[in-house]
């Protein structure tokens, strides 16, 4: 079986591949090769890796537990298929329709809940240019509601009237750099209406504003054993709030490796929803030069100078900077890091 495809609800959910005979299996298994997932094939008809007996049952039961869907099959029968429960465009997952031959792929419903990008990476595997319909991505070739990985869109619900007001005609300030906008076809003017931000800072919004925080913040910390969760959370929170950051740029939690298993850690790292990872003594040792609070003691306890700002400057490699020295409460210490893009944080520490 392939990998899951993240889909629209950030979490790892996986495909299914629906088809309805033995002529439609080649395509799936194309499509399986090129975005995971898993075959469902008709009971009696097709032999697959999950079976069916009821189509409408199945491709019902599949979209209210929010699974990707990709039908190898005609557009018009899904829809019709799928049609009582069709109510609320937001909570929709991804649902395209393939032809059996390989020659169409349609993103029917979802597409800036992650159908679209599906359409592209099936159509690349298969050779054909998806049919997107999309305002947004036809015009503009983007879709303001559905930034890359990396980046985080931190007022979704004014995307809708931006889209439509720059369709109509206004034109947008970029405010930031981001080369996924910039080298888009959105008309970009420095006296335009629209204002679309790219930082890391809180910024004040309305429904001529978009705020596209990227994930360049790294939050370093340590603790004591045992410490409170309650007040590691509090002074992560604090130490943003007071450098008028926001939350949405945090990319991940940072300390060092005996910390792994430590609550108040994990505890700020569920709260922001974002990963904890942790490094070894000497990687944090190695970041001494660039510690604003190098300590002779926390170098005995633990083999480093700093923790918490160790940390933090590890998560963003040497082009990154530190941008708020450690603070501290009785048990717990906090720092910043900016890195010059946005991390992925599952290639950091561990």
């Amino acid at each position: 079986m392939g990998a899951g495809f993240e889909d629209w609800n950030d979490t790892i959910m996986t495909p299914a591949i629906l088809i309805l005979s033995p002529s439609a299996l080649p395509v799936a298994g194309i499509i399986q090769d090129a975005i995971g997932g898993e075959i469902h094939g008709l009971k009696g008809r097709v032999d697959a890796e999950v079976s069916f007996e009821n189509t409408g049952e199945h491709v019902r039961e599949l979209f209210a537990s929010g699974r990707p869907i990709i039908g190898v099959m005609a557009a018009g029968a899904l829809i019709r298929l799928l049609a009582p429960l069709l109510d609320d465009k937001h909570c929709e997952p991804p649902v395209l329709a393939v032809a059996d031959d390989g020659s169409a792929v349609v993103p029917l419903l979802g597409g800036h809940h992650g159908a679209n990008d599906l359409a592209r990476k099936i159509g690349a595997a298969l050779g054909v240019a998806p049919a997107i319909t999309t305002a947004g991505d036809v015009r503009f070739g983007v879709a303001l509601d559905q930034p890359p990985e990396g980046y985080f869109l931190v007022n979704p619900q004014a995307a809708k009237s931006v889209m439509a007001a720059l369709i109509a005609g206004e034109k947008a300030q970029l405010i930031g750099d981001a080369p996924w906008l910039s080298k888009r076809d959105i008309p970009f003017d420095s006296n335009g209406l629209i204002k679309i931000h790219v930082t890391e800072n809180q910024i004040q919004l309305d429904d001529k504003t978009l705020h596209f925080a990227p994930k360049t913040l790294a939050l370093g910390m340590g603790c004591e054993r045992g410490a409170d969760a309650a007040e590691a959370i509090e002074l992560a929170t604090k130490i943003l709030a007071d450098n008028g950051l926001s939350r949405h740029a945090l990319a991940g939690i940072f300390s060092i490796d005996v910390k792994a298993d430590e609550a108040a850690i994990n505890a700020v790292a569920a709260h922001f929803g974002v990963p904890a990872r942790f490094f070894g003594a000497s990687i944090l040792e190695a970041e001494t030069p660039r510690l604003a609070n190098p300590s002779e003691v926390v170098f005995a306890e633990v083999g480093c100078h700093g923790v918490a700002e160790g940390a933090a400057l590890a998560a963003v490699g040497l082009n990154g900077k530190l941008i708020a020295p450690k603070v501290k409460t009785k048990r717990v210490t906090a720092a910043l890091a900016l890195a010059n893009a946005p991390l992925t944080v599952s290639e950091i520490g561990r």
